[in-house]
């Protein structure tokens, strides 16, 4: 599935990173037992218009960064292209679009993508779990009224967004989708034997499909998954919370307190899966033949296509390969691709 010729390295031209660890990290990624596979409903893209939502709709619940607020979030119909953020209680400033160029930071104790325009109170935090909605849903224009930069946080991932998308009707216009892929497999290893793999589409077949491992010295392990973006997979992987280690969430609750980031953080035994050293704190979700793939699904749909959604030239479409990737890696990825001109048009 990785599309490069007979004898080349599977990772192709690297990036970033130590190539002798990410020789290693390949091969434990390999070695690692597929949970489940779910290639054989891979069917390539058609062609179609971009489109947006048909009417208004919203969404609410505590904020993710302070808590004991409720925050609403609206989606609105657009005819600009893309998705941008708008700011209520900035009214002086401009939208900000997602785009790479846009991300200001990836964070710190919490990792998240942080996007800004102009200055710097221009913010929106947490943008991850929303900005995957652009790929997992092929909503391609949206206007997103925010009323300051702390998005909720909701119980069931992203469910409760892409419900209201769901509600909202579409509206095809007359532009075509654009469709990119990059020139050839390109790979950027990070810390503790972490790698992104990003594979060029078959021209003949093009789509988007995925192979995404994590491995947590926690509960949750080892776990691995194949598939194929769409929609039915989307909305299986969009109810996955975001994972913690128990002692962080321990961390959080005394220590942490003494910081601002942490303080007022919203995460609840209900909104964030919590994994203890051999149990998990919480009930895990997403359970397939015994075994909770909670944690990897949120890795693959809700912060993977997240970066990839960062990409504003097109959609996305090839393989790629996640193995142990965050945040800081994913991003890294997209903006090297932009730097180094690696990406391309396909036609479909």
């Amino acid at each position: 599935m990785t599309n490069t010729l007979s004898g080349d390295p599977p990772y192709g031209i690297i990036l970033g990173g130590n190539m002798d660890e990410i020789r290693n990290a390949y091969a434990r990624f390999s070695s690692m037992p597929v949970d489940w596979n779910l290639m054989d409903e891979a069917e390539p893209i058609a062609p179609r218009n971009q489109c947006t939502i048909e009417r208004e709709v919203s969404a609410e619940g505590p904020g993710t960064f302070l808590g004991k607020a409720q925050r609403r979030i609206t989606l609105k119909p657009t005819g600009q292209e893309g998705w941008w953020f708008n700011r209520g209680d900035r009214a002086e400033y401009l939208p900000v679009g997602v785009a790479v160029n846009n991300v200001w930071t990836t964070g710190g104790v919490v990792s998240n993508i942080v996007l800004r325009s102009g200055p710097p109170s221009n913010y929106i935090r947490m943008v991850e779990h929303i900005i995957a909605l652009r790929l997992g849903t092929s909503i391609d224009n949206l206007l997103i009224e925010m009323d300051s930069g702390d998005p909720p946080l909701f119980n069931r991932g992203s469910m409760d967004l892409l419900e209201a998308l769901e509600s909202a009707g579409r509206v095809e216009t007359d532009k075509p989708v654009s469709y990119v892929t990059v020139k050839e497999t390109v790979t950027v290893g990070g810390p503790g034997g972490s790698f992104l793999t990003l594979c060029p589409a078959d021209p003949q077949r093009p789509m988007l499909t995925i192979d995404c491992a994590v491995d947590f010295t926690t509960a949750i392990g080892q776990q691995r998954i194949q598939f194929p973006l769409n929609f039915k997979n989307f909305r299986h992987g969009a109810a996955a919370r975001t994972n913690s280690p128990a002692i962080k969430k321990l961390y959080c609750q005394t220590i942490g307190k003494l910081f601002a980031d942490v303080r007022n953080l919203g995460y609840t035994e209900q909104n964030v899966l919590i994994a203890g050293r051999r149990k998990y704190v919480n009930e895990p979700y997403l359970v397939h033949e015994g075994k909770s793939l909670e944690a990897v699904w949120h890795r693959a749909v809700l912060d993977l296509l997240a970066a990839l959604a960062l990409i504003d030239r097109g959609r996305f479409v090839g393989h790629v390969l996640s193995y142990k990737a965050g945040h800081t890696l994913d991003v890294n990825m997209v903006r090297i691709l932009y730097q180094l001109d690696l990406l391309k048009t396909v036609k479909v």
